[in-house]
């Protein structure tokens, strides 16, 4: 009732229902029963990714390759179930599919596509997403990674932070700025165990503890000019950013439909002062608001899949679907919480672990301000930044 009070569920094929029927299966079935212990303890397990090669969910856009070559509605409402158990396991799906396929099935060579492809689809081969350095975040024109040609080899130097999957990678791809060609910013294929690359995870993180974040170190690292991508400047990693975004702003709703059912689940079943708290004003007004916004929410999101899938779709578009779902989840997060009183902050229940999550998504590929100023920008024809 609460995900199809719209009946969104309408605009799906039965292929499509059955697709995302298997999805929810799997989380529920795979992911759930683990998640506590993952997130307590850190834990990332790699056969995640072979368990979500063994579903076909991996690339689902993409055609081909062993991949499902479905829609961006589909890839979308997969992260959504995928997310409404935790975050963390939708990042590695977002980062394996849309940061390090997607380029490869967009800008790669046929043999890059036959190598790199049907292993990334099987998780046999995890992959990650270099292009936020140290000093370079919302900046990404301003990195200093760089890539020297020599003769049939590239050698690269840099170092790249906050990088999902880094620490386990067995392929990464690397955004830097070619020296021998005028700067251009091109993307590099870099295979695990080669010499002078080194990924060292980042310790200590309080939210996405289910996915492991690392560092990509790179001392002369030497490849070969096989393994560079046909596409130059920005264009290249902001492309797969807002295919990336447009599984985010589904994914945080998994994570607000999460948290929602929680409190409906909690609030019938607790009483105070000899009611359910379900029967209280504040409690149903409270509710009133958070399914609203997030059934709008999940409207737009629709709306701009299916114009993706037309290429119809703008890059602004996604800046605003990205920047809504994840504020109004975070809002819906807090407000569990706080209906939960001190059972919200348990890891008995998931509203705590999706909150601190949902502070993080709110954050990377793009934060809620600096979309903001892209929308500014696009509205108004003004750079601000």
């Amino acid at each position: 009732m609460i995900k199809n009070f719209l009946k969104l569920e309408k605009f799906l094929s039965s292929e499509q229902k059955m697709i995302i029927d298997s999805t929810k299966a799997f989380a529920n079935q795979y992911l759930k029963p683990r998640i506590i212990n993952d997130y307590k303890n850190e834990i990332v397990d790699k056969n995640i990714f072979k368990e979500m090669g063994q579903m076909g969910i991996l690339g689902p856009t993409i055609k081909g390759y062993n991949c499902l070559g479905d829609s961006y509605l589909t890839y979308g409402l997969i992260a959504k179930e995928i997310e409404a158990i935790d975050s963390g396991y939708r990042s590695m799906f977002s980062v394996q599919s849309s940061l390090v396929m997607n380029p490869i099935n967009k800008y790669g060579s046929e043999e890059q596509k036959n190598k790199y492809l049907p292993e990334l689809a099987s998780g046999n081969m995890i992959g990650c997403f270099g292009l936020t350095e140290p000093d370079h975040g919302s900046n990404p024109a301003g990195m200093i990674t760089n890539a020297q040609k020599d003769g049939n080899h590239y050698i690269l130097n840099g170092s790249k932070t906050w990088i999902s999957n880094s620490p386990i990678a067995d392929l990464f791809l690397v955004w830097a700025k070619d020296k021998s060609d005028d700067n251009k910013i091109k993307g590099f294929l870099i295979e695990k165990n080669t010499s002078g690359l080194t990924a060292p995870k980042i310790d200590g993180k309080l939210s996405l503890r289910a996915s492991v974040t690392g560092m990509i170190m790179m001392d002369d690292v030497k490849i070969p000019k096989e393994n560079i991508l046909q596409v130059e400047g920005l264009k290249g990693p902001f492309n797969c950013l807002n295919d990336a975004r447009l599984g985010i702003s589904f994914g945080t709703l998994g994570a607000a439909e999460s948290c929602i059912d929680q409190v409906i689940d909690y609030t019938t079943q607790r009483k105070q002062f000899n009611q359910f708290l379900a029967e209280k004003q504040l409690i149903q007004f409270k509710l009133a608001d958070m399914i609203t916004e997030y059934n709008l929410a999940l409207s737009s999101c629709y709306q701009v899949a299916l114009l993706k899938d037309n290429n119809e779709a703008i890059p602004e578009m996604i800046s605003m679907i990205k920047r809504n779902s994840c504020q109004k989840s975070l809002d819906i997060a807090r407000k569990s919480r706080d209906i939960l009183g001190g059972n919200g902050i348990s890891e008995e229940y998931n509203v705590f672990r999706h909150l601190t999550n949902l502070e993080t998504v709110n954050t990377y590929e793009g934060t809620a301000d600096i979309h903001a100023l892209i929308l500014g920008k696009f509205f108004t024809g003004f750079s601000s930044f």
